[in-house]
Formats: structure tokens, sequence, C-alpha cells
């Protein structure tokens, strides 16, 4: 199994949007087989912390690729690219 941990700071004045981007992605949640789970959250710790958080899980590496390839999933990454300040991940098998 992988686990696909990603975090977000968004710029500011884009919390509408963001919440739109997040509800994006929890909508691919059952649309894309490779998906096994996943779970969103926005940050309320403030300052310095990082806005979003996307944990997902797979069932392999390639699973992962496929997602990350999948059009549902690239048009909602989309939006998250025109609207974030910073991107950090981590993918790990457990």
């Amino acid at each position: 199994m992988v686990r696909h941990v990603v975090m977000w700071k968004f710029k500011a004045g884009e919390r509408e949007n963001m919440e739109r981007f997040l509800a994006g992605l929890n909508g691919l949640k059952g649309q894309i087989a490779e998906l096994v789970d996943m779970e969103t959250g926005i940050d309320w710790g403030g300052e310095g912390n990082y806005d979003a958080v996307l944990i997902a899980t797979f069932r392999s590496r390639e699973d992962l690729e496929r997602y990350q390839k999948d059009p549902r999933h690239v048009a909602v990454s989309s939006l998250c690219k025109s609207i974030r300040a910073d991107r950090v991940a981590v993918d790990f098998e457990f």
C-alpha cells in the first residue's frame, strides 16, 4: 500500500477557491478506481502552518501514478496550481 500526503499553502484571499478545490478533490473519492481512500482537512492551527492537507491511500505506486494522470484529477489540480503559494508532498509504502 502507498500513502500520498500533500500539504498546501494558498495565496492570500483564496479561501473560497481553496474550499472549492478541496470539494473537487473530495469528489474524486469513489470516482477514480485507483484511489482506495482519502481524507482532506483545513488547518485551524494558525500562523506558520500549511493551510490544507490531503492523505490518500493507493494499492501501489503505479496506481498513484495513474491517479495523478487521470483527467478528473488533472482538472481539479489545475485550480490548485493557480491559487497555491507552496506545496509539499511525501509518498511512502506501508
